[in-house]
């Protein structure tokens, strides 16, 4: 069933408003991917689908007129030299390498690998909301599913380094009786599929810390095979926690793994994940002070009130409502952000502030990972939704920092 979508924001000022059937976006996140190389050789790769999205734009203006290649070209032309949307995080004018960012998120890899000098041919993220928030702050539309086979056709053919966060799932028993070889019924495939097809230089990925522990092992063994034995990659990984190599006030534990093509990257044994440092920000840098809207405070006739209100009694320290206790986090610091925030389950950090008992406020979650708050769009979105991509991103000045050591390298 084919899915339809109303309107592309805006191109040049214009609002267009028109009903596009498209069964995987690939129309309109090469029309914006074409905008956004436009200045080097990735750009044919998304030509041909950005003029039949302009076709379609010029047609959805036109009750009688059929537009031809040549005119919607011209009019692909003329937008790129009128092309003066200011977006939050342009890309570098003289890049130094180029990236994919695949299960790209609300863009946390992106801003750390744009901060050391490289440019985005390509992202892919599934889910329609962080791709809004993606498209607000830096101009493209993601395409949408990975696991198709139409959306990996507009990865450009060649790119530096294939960036990925991608989601933990486990792995049949079947591939362990192929001698742990066999990524088939996982998103891991996919990143192997990408990998063999381009031979990136570097792949830099990041998972949750007990994908080591998942399944007795076997997973990350599975991982760790695929790219040395079948791949050919010299592979590092370590855990890294927020708190102590970003001098970020969250205890967040993240495997980040990176591997070198050693054709491609001889220096490759050079390489060292970031060293610890000191933690010099309290959550005092990142909350804020002002009173937050009533929605975020907890009235005193809730029901949890009298048992928060009994174990809340610091402002210097961070709670979780755990279903039915509280929890404080004793290192003074914001407890792991999760995907499910605000939906149930592990619910919202909470603090205690000059004005009451309340829940984090989506920006400050975002500023809990790293983000330039007064500079990153959140876009109209419900709070539950916005939790949900904050809990689901890297925390970016991390990444940041493993990215100056594989920069170091390259």
């Amino acid at each position: 069933m084919l899915k339809k979508t109303t309107t592309f924001e805006n191109v040049d000022n214009l609002k267009f408003k028109i009903n596009i059937y498209d069964p995987d976006n690939t129309k309109q996140a090469s029309f914006t991917h074409f905008l956004q190389n436009q200045e080097n050789v990735h750009s044919s790769t998304y030509k041909n689908s950005a003029v039949e999205y302009v076709k379609e734009i010029l047609e959805g203006k036109s009750t009688t007129e059929k537009i031809s290649d040549k005119v919607a070209e011209d009019a692909l032309q003329y937008l790129l030299f009128n092309n003066t949307e200011d977006i939050p995080y342009p890309a570098p004018k003289r890049p130094y390498f180029s990236f994919i960012d695949l299960f790209a998120g609300v863009g946390g890899f992106r801003i750390a690998l744009q901060n050391v000098g490289g440019k985005c041919v390509y992202t892919s993220e599934w889910d329609e909301n962080a791709q809004k928030t993606y498209y607000k702050n830096f101009g493209d539309i993601p395409f949408g599913d990975i696991t198709k086979k139409r959306v990996k056709e507009f990865i450009p053919h060649k790119f530096d380094i294939l960036c990925a966060g991608f989601p933990c799932q486990a792995f049949s028993i079947a591939g362990y009786r192929k001698g742990f070889s066999d990524t088939r019924g996982t998103l891991f495939f996919d990143v192997e599929q990408v990998i063999e097809k381009h031979n990136p230089k570097v792949v830099f990925l990041e998972n949750v810390k007990n994908l080591i522990s998942h399944d007795k092992g076997k997973t990350f063994k599975v991982i760790l095979e695929i790219l040395e034995k079948k791949l050919g990659y010299k592979v590092f990984y370590e855990v890294l926690n927020s708190m102590t190599h970003a001098n970020i006030p969250q205890n967040r534990e993240r495997i980040f793994i990176v591997a070198f093509d050693p054709k491609q990257v001889k220096d490759y044994n050079k390489f060292k994940f970031p060293k610890q440092i000191k933690l010099t920000k309290t959550i005092h840098n990142i909350l804020e002070k002002d009173k937050k809207d009533d929605k975020f405070y907890y009235p005193n006739n809730h029901k949890y009130y009298p048992e928060l209100e009994k174990t809340m009694t610091s402002k210097d320290t961070v709670y979780q409502w755990r279903r039915v206790y509280v929890r404080e986090n004793k290192s003074q610091v914001c407890p792991t952000l999760t995907a499910n925030m605000g939906t149930g389950g592990h619910n919202v950090p909470l603090i205690k502030d000059d004005f009451g008992i309340r829940k984090l406020t989506p920006k400050e979650c975002f500023a809990f990972q790293g983000y330039q708050v007064d500079k990153f769009i959140l876009p109209d979105l419900s709070n539950s939704k916005l939790y949900k991509q904050a809990g689901n991103s890297v925390t970016t000045t991390l990444v940041e920092r493993i990215s100056q050591e594989i920069m170091k390298v390259l």
